[in-house]
């Protein structure tokens, strides 16, 4: 019992010393929370266009992950700026924000058409029945994608803008809310673009325009003059590659179960949320992780956890909370919308042994991806939260999976 009351005191010792942290990561994750509960309605009823579209949800993952991945290693890099003081908000692409933001869109058209290639192979190498073709998956993925990233990118440098103004922690705030701004208009942007497919002039007319577009984009901004931007581009296109085949495998898993989501469509509510918050909280540690690093506060000569314990008790005390109430809300949120539910007991269920889980695998994944790319001498905001988040995809998918399985749901 000692013990048990020395870890206690030392738990909420260290919830007082992060209250600011807790009270913005609460917000924010609330926010986020709200965000992706609305696009897991939205995907949730377009059951009809997964069936007509089959291989669609294999691409659905690695989209919405790279739309978060992108605004969560945009927002970091900023927030780091800030932190430096560095950060300008000017579009110039002379400085540092308009450099960002045009590696940002490079990157997001390059691997939009590069993910598209890649869910087509594996709908195929997975043996997804009469999956649609590759124009349909290039057309789906680079348009809805562009769109997306293009909000995404904006709500990035507002909040950016607004934080310095008031004086945030970005890395506390930016990682939930901009992956959840990238469910929240990544799901209808890619539905808007699903009725450009199977239109076999357009779809193929719009499928090559795609790909020339893309490839110039990353050409040219791999010959760019200017370094920042020439660097972010070059550093971020294998890890979001890596990233995204990560989350295409987290796709087929989900696609192959498309059986159980078509008859509990209110489960279906629960995956861009339960990925987004996953995400977001490994985004929070690996942002954390990331700007103790740079500021030589983690020593990252060793492997030593105890250097961040207090961001592993800020994220636990953020996660228990928010995967309660994501449970308690999909299943509120699904009867409203009229779609069918395993139950509201079957639905927290889920949550909590997906969650658990997930944030096991969250901790090592975060601390242990974030140092190891800085010891590379790579810069830990541009491959750390692709890694860890890409990663928190797949095991995060298969977690829901395997969970719907133990209740007897799938």
């Amino acid at each position: 019992m000692p013990r048990l009351s020395v870890v206690l005191a030392r738990f909420r010792a260290v919830l007082r010393r992060e209250a600011s942290s807790l009270r913005q990561g609460s917000a924010a994750l609330a926010v986020a929370l709200g965000a992706s509960l609305l696009a897991g309605i939205v995907l949730g009823s377009i059951t009809d266009t997964l069936e007509r579209l089959p291989g669609l949800l294999v691409l659905i993952p690695p989209v919405l992950a790279l739309r978060g991945n992108i605004g969560g290693t945009l927002a970091s890099r900023l927030g780091t700026a800030i932190h430096a003081g560095t950060y300008r908000p000017t579009l110039s692409l002379d400085g540092i924000l308009g450099q960002n933001l045009a590696a940002a869109f490079a990157v997001s058209l390059g691997l939009s058409f590069a993910y598209a290639l890649l869910a087509r192979l594996a709908a195929v190498a997975f043996g997804v029945r009469h999956a649609i073709g590759v124009d349909d998956f290039v057309v789906i993925s680079v348009v809805g994608g562009t769109i997306a990233s293009i909000a995404v990118s904006a709500i990035t440098v507002w909040i950016a803008n607004l934080g310095t103004r008031r004086d945030w922690d970005l890395d506390n705030v930016a990682a939930p809310v901009v992956t959840a701004a990238g469910d929240l208009v990544t799901v209808p942007s890619l539905w808007l673009a699903s009725h450009l497919a199977n239109q076999p002039t357009l779809t193929a007319t719009l499928a090559v325009t795609c790909a020339v577009s893309a490839l110039v984009a990353i050409v040219g901004s791999l010959r760019s003059h200017r370094p920042t931007l020439r660097t972010i581009v070059r550093e971020s296109l294998a890890v979001h590659v890596l990233g995204g085949v990560i989350s295409i495998v987290a796709g087929v898993a989900i696609e192959k179960r498309l059986d159980a989501f078509v008859a509990f469509p209110a489960v279906l509510v629960l995956i861009p949320p339960f990925l987004a918050m996953a995400g977001a909280l490994g985004g929070i540690f690996s942002s954390r992780v990331s700007t103790k690093l740079h500021l030589g506060l983690v020593e990252p000569a060793r492997f030593r956890l105890l250097a961040v314990a207090e961001d592993l008790v800020l994220v636990a005390a953020l996660a228990l909370p928010t995967f309660v109430a994501l449970g308690i809300a999909a299943d509120a949120l699904g009867a409203v919308a009229g779609l069918t539910s395993p139950g509201s007991l079957e639905m927290i269920e889920v949550v909590l042994i997906a969650g658990a889980s997930t944030c096991a695998a969250m901790t090592v994944i975060g601390y242990l991806g974030t140092v190891t790319t800085y010891r590379l001498g790579l810069d830990p905001d541009n491959f750390a939260i692709p890694v860890v988040t890409s990663t928190l995809d797949l095991l995060g998918s298969v977690a829901v999976v395997v969970a719907l399985v133990l209740i007897g749901v799938a």
